[in-house]
């Protein structure tokens, strides 16, 4: 019995092992209840270094249905994102990621649940102001906008000491 030799399979070059970097896991839900004082605590650092406005904490236990937290595999919380309401569109307030979970992809997923989050309420524009470069949200699809654009409640809440930009993305 003869065996017949066949040639190898041609294959497409196979691109070299590439190593991914694990993302660090974490999860994205509504704030609960009793979120109220951690999410107080995660934005104190920010509100030293000037980035967001000092919020009293009586706002974050009797606003902390606005809030999204991204939250570790512990339970602490290491990013929130507050979603408001308003007539003319919704407001994104209070941003900030826990300085070792910035470029985890955290502020992204925040971002994207509040789109889900501001879709399911039917607002059709969502504004924020930032006194950043405003590099996670313009990568997101938002423009500087005028503040006469934005909820005439809120823009009236603007810091002009702050130079905020005011920032706009049509859902």
């Amino acid at each position: 019995m003869t065996t017949a030799t066949l040639p190898p399979a041609t294959l497409p070059p196979q691109a070299p092992a590439t190593r991914r970097r694990s993302a660090p896991a974490f999860s994205v839900r509504p704030a609960h209840a009793g979120d109220g004082p951690a999410l107080a605590a995660l934005s104190r650092p920010f509100v030293r270094t000037g980035a967001l406005r000092e919020r009293p904490l009586s706002l974050y236990l009797s606003r902390t249905s606005d809030f999204l937290v991204a939250q570790a595999p512990d339970g602490g919380l290491e990013g929130c994102l507050g979603l408001s309401e308003h007539a003319a569109g919704g407001v994104l307030y209070n941003f900030c990621v826990a300085s070792h979970r910035q470029g985890s992809g955290m502020g992204g997923r925040l971002l994207q649940a509040a789109f889900t989050r501001a879709r399911g309420r039917a607002l059709a524009m969502l504004f924020t102001a930032t006194t950043g470069s405003g590099r996670l949200f313009l990568g997101h699809g938002f423009v500087p906008a005028s503040p006469g654009l934005a909820p005439a409640a809120w823009a009236q809440t603007l810091d002009p000491g702050r130079n905020a930009r005011v920032l706009a993305r049509a859902l």
